[in-house]
């Protein structure tokens, strides 16, 4: 059977147009690196099922990196290609056209981006492109869906050509030759989003430009999440869950053990989802009720940026930063994906080519990246004290991320290659695709991180109620109280912080700690340990030894700033 092969420069659409071919659910995205492991699927053609594969973004077959040798190594003589060109950068793209009409292989051409073209002043004769090349060509509008049925309908159509060789020199001749014969460019003024783009990544204008689209974004993140959390989430908990709860705690009532794991301490008679921590209280309430909100909220708002074609600006700007970590600006890209659930940050660092950058940059985003459901509690325990503690926190984690990857760079041999992004146009997102990429994204978080969390808690749980954790609250209490200023009771919360750090945090409500405390506990719980999960994927993508060093230096790291601030506040 015949494969389709998707192939095409880096940020043509072809995710886009995989989707549309397959109804796969994929992540189709405006940075790079959505695309470096290959995803497959099936369509139907004339009653036939064909394997579709959309192949890493490569600019040439003749491979400068990994992403490009893999996407030249999977093309087979017998494949069909969809070559996914760009109609807004026409005479880059042409050079892997011209290359996969050499090797022989049948090509059908989708001219992706048409309403771009158009926007932009560009008119291409496709039907004049098709007669030089010989070979289908087709304009698309992948994320509306105009352009496919025609592109489906004329697959049977493409041809093997003869395999031939032709000289650099003369491909990019006669590249120039067909710009010349089929496209015309209408002479036009800059718009507004075009002169916002360049703002972009200019130092002055993009630092402003940054600081109020993360400003509007994360301000954006609280007060949906905040709205889900008092509209949503608090009425069903208090009017649905709460009475199914007293009745499980009447008829256990009697078993003592099982009553402290699964509902916890009843407060004046009543579940208190906030301070009962029992498995089915509050192990159930901090995840669902709390913090999935703002889960769910960061990564719709994720995707708009996406989207719109901001975040590749993001990591043009600040590349001059990164580079002093040893990182670039793509790993950016990762810290945000942090943001919102470490796990996705952590593998996301696969789009960092050398083993040092990989290191670097999964060791400070679980040091110094609080993700969304930490975030949502350092909200709600600093935010009454003033948020001027809340920036407090982020402050000193930013500075803590900027230094140790900082000093990894100057303890670790190696260098950091030079950053080569595409830089798509902005865009007014598209609602259904923002929508599915959110559910993919919530079904992922609900999959990887609540089972591990559930099981954690049930875990912990049963630990408490034998006193295995006033035991090491003991042990370690010389360090927490002596160094960290916090009471021997925060020992329990920190030791939970390994399974979850947004229920270890919570766990500190009822101790009245201060605002100082609470920023000391607050970044301890931050930069210590990650959560289980977290910690299961470090092992997993930088081996085992790699990962003792990141933990150590977690754990030196965590104690030498939370010393520092509790001499300072």
């Amino acid at each position: 059977m015949k494969r389709i092969l998707l192939m095409g420069d880096p940020n043509v659409g072809k995710s886009v147009v995989f989707s549309r071919l397959t109804g796969v659910h994929v992540v189709a995205s405006n940075y790079p690196g959505t695309t470096i492991e290959y995803t497959s699927g099936y369509m139907r053609l004339d009653g036939q099922k064909i394997e579709v594969v959309d192949v890493p973004g490569t600019y040439t077959l003749d491979p400068t990196n990994e992403a490009e040798k893999v996407a030249t190594d999977m093309l087979k003589p017998d494949d069909i290609v969809i070559n996914v060109v760009d109609s807004t950068n026409l005479e880059r793209n042409l050079n892997l056209t011209l290359q996969l009409l050499e090797r022989g292989n049948p090509v059908l051409v989708c001219l992706n981006m048409w309403d771009d073209a158009e926007h932009r002043g560009i008119t291409i004769d496709s039907g004049k492109l098709e007669q030089i090349i010989r070979a289908p060509v087709v304009p698309t509008v992948a994320v509306s869906g105009w352009g496919i049925k025609a592109l489906v309908s004329r697959i049977p159509d493409a041809r093997p050509s003869e395999p031939r060789i032709m000289n650099q020199e003369k491909r990019w001749q006669e590249i120039g030759s067909i710009i010349r014969s089929v496209q015309i460019t209408t002479r036009r003024h800059h718009t507004f989003l075009e002169k916002l783009e360049d703002a972009s990544i200019r130092p002055f204008s993009g630092a402003i430009i940054a600081a109020l689209v993360l400003a509007g974004a994360f301000t954006l993140v609280r007060l949906i999440g905040e709205a889900i959390i008092q509209y949503i989430m608090e009425p069903f908990f208090a009017r649905v869950y709460s009475p199914l709860i007293m009745k499980l705690s009447s008829v256990i009532a009697e078993k003592q053990f099982l009553h402290d794991v699964l509902i916890g301490r009843l407060i004046n008679g009543e579940v208190d989802f906030t301070q009962s921590f029992g498995f089915l209280s509050t192990g159930v309430f901090v995840p669902v009720g709390m913090v999935l909100p703002y889960v769910v909220t960061f990564y719709f708002v994720l995707g708009l940026l996406e989207d719109v074609g901001y975040l590749p600006r993001l990591a043009i700007f600040l590349d001059r930063i990164m580079h002093k970590m040893g990182l670039h600006g793509y790993a950016i890209i990762p810290t945000i994906l942090g943001l919102g659930c470490n796990v996705p940050g952590i593998l996301a660092t696969r789009i960092l080519e050398e083993k040092r950058q990989r290191f670097i940059a999964a060791t400070i985003i679980s040091i110094g990246v609080p993700c969304a459901a930490l975030q949502a509690m350092i909200w709600g325990m600093l935010g009454p004290h003033g948020w001027e503690y809340v920036l407090l926190v982020y402050g000193i984690l930013l500075v803590v991320w900027f230094l140790i990857g900082f000093g990894l760079n100057k303890m670790m041999r190696g260098f950091s290659p030079e950053l080569f992004i595409e830089i798509p146009r902005y865009h007014v997102p598209k609602l259904p695709i923002v929508l599915k990429k959110l559910g993919m994204r919530v079904l992922g978080f609900l999959k990887e991180a609540l089972p591990v969390v559930f099981v954690g808690i049930l875990f912990v749980n049963i630990l408490y109620t034998l006193g295995v954790m006033d035991a090491i609250a003991r042990f370690t209490a010389p360090v927490v109280v002596k160094l960290l200023g916090l009471p021997e009771e925060a020992v329990t919360a920190l030791v939970i912080g390994f399974l979850r750090k947004d229920v270890a945090l919570g766990m500190l409500a009822p101790l009245s700690l201060d605002p100082g405390q609470l920023v000391v506990a607050s970044v301890v719980l931050a930069m210590f340990f990650p959560c289980i999960a977290s910690f299961i994927v470090l092992m997993r993508e930088l081996g085992f030894l790699q990962m003792i060093k990141a933990t150590l230096l977690m754990v030196v790291s965590a104690i030498v700033v939370g010393s520092l601030l509790n001499l300072a506040l």
